[in-house]
């Protein structure tokens, strides 16, 4: 993989602690905030009440550091027991001899499963939205056809929003919280939500492109980005994936359980700890890093960034409705 270092540096530089994994509790819910902003734009008949329709989408290969966001996407589908709709298996997307299939055994048999592109619907009573998750391997060839195709299908879904995730390396300290954050093309779903603008020139994967044609087409689209230690971005990066999975909670205003994969992500620190403890050239580097970091405000022990975890905890004790 060989994440855009620059397109990281971009995220990271402008990431405030609002858009801190365990930054301070935002003043107003950003949950409620995009359902009143999408509201107005269902369209008039007889689904004129029914709650805004997101689809979050994320993508294994460029845009996937650590394969942070696939496995954010697949643990969100899974806990709220989402049902696969279809699948894209259009074979020109692909060059197999980089995007290879895989050979698996599935009880006594053999079978091999082709790059795709899953799309799956939860049915959540509870929950403020109606969401659907699009999880594939970026394309090889043809990307305007295979971002057409998506945003075709958002369509005939009626999707109102769409929610990309992405991973990339970035030299943040593996020991500070992962720096995650959003940023919106539409002015006016910047305002509604209290997003950044992005500012990245450069190459890009399909989850820019894809954020950005959706925008052109008028469709709010929404990007969230995790930031890897670069000197550990091979997968799988639990730290990051949680980082990934508390920021969609507070977009979608979710109650996700995460107490396995908090300590996986301890686990994982745990043993880049020992890493560094081992290398010391890596040692004095995560110190150096930690020192830039720190700079900054950390707002990991603030009450507001405790206040947030109970109302994470509320959510997930929250009865449906």
């Amino acid at each position: 993989m060989s994440e855009d270092y620059s397109e990281a540096e971009d995220h990271r530089s402008r990431h405030s602690d609002s858009e801190h994994p365990d930054a301070p509790a935002e003043s107003v819910d950003r949950a409620e905030l995009l359902a009143a902003h999408l509201r107005p734009l269902i369209a008039d008949g007889s689904e004129a009440s029914r709650r805004p329709r997101i689809m979050v989408m994320a993508f294994e290969g460029w845009n996937d550091a650590g394969g942070a966001a696939s496995a954010a996407i697949r643990t969100v589908a899974s806990s709220l027991e989402a049902e696969v709709l279809e699948k894209l298996t259009e074979e020109e997307y692909y060059d197999f001899q980089f995007s290879r299939p895989k050979i698996l055994r599935n009880q006594g048999h053999r079978e091999i499963i082709w790059p795709s592109t899953t799309i799956l619907r939860a049915e959540q009573p509870g929950v403020g939205f109606e969401l659907l998750f699009v999880h594939g391997v970026e394309p090889s060839f043809r990307w305007q056809s295979y971002t057409a195709d998506l945003l075709t299908k958002a369509a005939e879904y009626d999707v109102d929003a769409v929610v990309l995730m992405g991973a990339l390396l970035a030299d943040v300290p593996h020991t500070r919280p992962i720096p995650a954050s959003f940023s919106a093309e539409d002015e006016t779903l910047q305002e509604a939500i209290d997003v950044d603008s992005p500012t990245y020139e450069g190459p890009t994967g399909i989850v820019g492109v894809l954020a950005h044609t959706a925008y052109q087409a008028g469709i709010p689209a929404i990007s969230l980005w995790a930031a890897v230690p670069h000197y550990v971005g091979q997968a799988p990066s639990p730290k990051a994936q949680l980082a990934l999975m508390r920021k969609l909670e507070e977009l979608l205003g979710l109650g996700l359980e995460t107490g396995e994969l908090a300590e996986d992500a301890a686990a994982w620190e745990r043993g880049v700890d020992e890493l560094a403890e081992d290398d010391t050239e890596i040692g004095d580097y995560v110190k150096r890093l930690e020192e830039a970091t720190d700079t900054t405000n950390l707002p990991e022990a603030s009450g507001d960034a405790i206040a947030e975890e109970f109302e994470r905890y509320l959510r997930r004790r929250r009865p449906p409705e």
